[in-house]
């Protein structure tokens, strides 16, 4: 493998998606783990898995720079877009079928963290919603009428009923 130093840098020359791979490998893991521990609300799971995936996406964003930063060195646009040429000009199969899968997996994953964020909105709802029982707040219900068209109800709780 060549090196440049590039300001008290050292920077891969070549490209390959090894870490990046077993990086997003990891973080799609993570999710998974995460999204079990929703679920259940587990909470002290969800706390360490948080710690853990700030390092990661630092991890992929540095991998990402060092591979934009290669790039660059070899006179490709140090983009998606330069990506892509680099890729053509390579022409490998492999690589291709490497970086195919590298993107499919981070899709893939933003695809978790969306549904993750959607449970945690849930979580976030229902505890609201318990806090405003407990507060003796009014709550409201929509609910539809005979014509289709949503009609509120509001109900004052004095205590909560168990």
């Amino acid at each position: 493998m060549f090196t440049t130093t590039h300001t008290a840098k050292t920077i891969r020359s070549d490209i390959n998606f090894e870490q990046d791979a077993m990086l997003v490998n990891q973080l799609l893991t993570d999710l998974q783990k995460e999204q079990a521990a929703l679920v259940v609300s587990d909470v002290h799971t969800i706390e360490q898995l948080i710690s853990k995936r700030l390092l990661l996406l630092q991890q992929l964003s540095l991998a990402a720079k060092n591979r934009y930063d290669a790039l660059a060195m070899q006179g490709y646009e140090a983009n998606e877009k330069g990506m892509a040429n680099w890729l053509k000009v390579q022409a490998k199969p492999i690589l291709n079928r490497a970086w195919d899968n590298f993107q499919k997996a981070l899709v893939q994953a933003k695809e978790m963290n969306r549904l993750n964020g959607v449970l945690i909105n849930k979580h976030v709802n229902r505890n609201q919603q318990m806090l405003s029982h407990l507060q003796g707040e009014s709550v409201r219900t929509d609910t539809y009428g005979k014509n289709g068209q949503s009609q509120s109800q509001h109900f004052l709780r004095g205590s909560l009923v168990v």
